[in-house]
């Protein structure tokens, strides 16, 4: 896991106290993208929090990227959010079993 990725998952875990805490690094994906050009990563996190209990999408998102703030600037080009609370995971689709 690279030095950004610890990063990410730390300041995550430090202002969610996450569940789970899935973070995966998509820029292979975007080579040749112009976000990509300048180094900055794309990422997809899944959180499951008590923090998003009553909070609807977007506030959820906010908060998210409230915490990653400074690294959105230079570091992180694009994050895609998947911020479940608790007591919707028995409502969450399961993960395809290989």
């Amino acid at each position: 896991m690279s030095d950004r990725m610890e990063r990410i998952r730390a300041r995550l875990e430090q202002a969610f106290a996450p569940s789970r805490c899935e973070l995966v690094d998509d820029s292979h994906l975007h080579a040749g993208h112009a976000g990509a050009a300048g180094g900055a990563g794309h990422y997809r996190v899944t959180l499951v929090s008590a923090a998003f209990e009553g909070r609807n999408r977007v506030s959820r998102h906010r908060l998210v990227y409230d915490c990653l703030r400074d690294m959105m600037q230079a570091e992180i080009h694009a994050l895609v959010i998947n911020a479940i609370a608790p007591s919707e995971l028995a409502s969450q689709p399961s993960a395809p079993t290989a």
